[in-house]
């Protein structure tokens, strides 16, 4: 038998292979973060983290987007998509096998666990990113899961985002806003912020739940015609499940 043909190095595991580029990206693939959370996570100067997060912004690794609640801060996120099919396309050039996704078979036989999690998606309005996260993760998690969501200064859901959601069977319409004040006392595993004035804002929970945040731009606050209002929802939409399945990989293990 021949040996197969040498593949070059995958400039993926080139940039990924400094732990410290490792080490951010591990904290980015769970929640977005500025660079002095970053800097206080790793234990490194300020100067030496923003050189690789460059590096990793440069591969087009991480993205960036200017927080709306205080625009001199930075928010950073894993491009997951990304970092998955490159992954999986450096295993392949190793051996054909490697770039195969697992088998939905084995990943149904990792879930199961003792009790139901709970998780709250957070944002100001209560109106359209924290409502469609709601209905994304019980529709694809069905009763797997316990979802609510609610915001720091609720309104109501933004017809566009019940539009966006039924586009993808997905229906919202039933939803109520509700003030996270609501919900004092009670206990989550999960509690995510989906807008950054939340984020700033959250209050402690009991039970010491995982905090994670996504900074997603806020539909509602883009002006233009319907259709180009529309189109920041449907962005928003898609980049809340994609998000969501992400997550829903973790949160179906049975040690999460």
């Amino acid at each position: 038998m021949r040996a197969a043909a040498l593949s070059p190095f995958p400039p993926l595991l080139k940039i990924v292979a400094h732990e410290q580029r490792w080490q951010l990206l591990g904290l980015l693939a769970w929640s977005d973060r500025r660079v002095q959370e970053l800097v206080e996570l790793v234990g490194q100067p300020a100067n030496l983290v923003s050189y690789h997060l460059r590096q990793l912004r440069d591969h087009a690794l991480v993205r960036e987007r200017r927080s709306s609640a205080d625009r001199r801060d930075v928010y950073y996120s894993a491009d997951l998509d990304r970092l998955r099919g490159l992954f999986l396309s450096s295993g392949e050039a190793l051996h054909p096998a490697l770039g195969e996704e697992s088998p939905a078979e084995d990943r149904r036989k990792a879930r199961g666990r003792e009790r139901t999690l709970r998780v709250l998606f957070l944002c100001t309005h209560n109106s359209a990113r924290s409502q469609m996260a709601e209905g994304i993760l019980r529709h694809l998690a069905g009763d797997r899961f316990e979802v609510q969501s609610a915001g720091t200064e609720p309104s109501r859901i933004h017809p566009l985002a019940i539009r966006a959601m039924a586009a993808r069977h997905i229906d919202i319409g039933r939803q109520t806003s509700k003030h996270l004040d609501e919900l004092a006392g009670q206990r989550f595993d999960y509690v995510i912020t989906v807008c950054d004035r939340a984020s700033e804002a959250c209050p402690v929970f009991p039970g010491d739940p995982q905090r994670i945040h996504w900074s997603i731009p806020d539909p509602a606050a883009v002006e233009g015609d319907e259709e180009v209002r529309a189109k920041a929802f449907e962005a928003a939409g898609h980049e809340l499940a994609t998000r969501i399945r992400y997550l829903l990989a973790l949160l179906e293990r049975p040690d999460a």
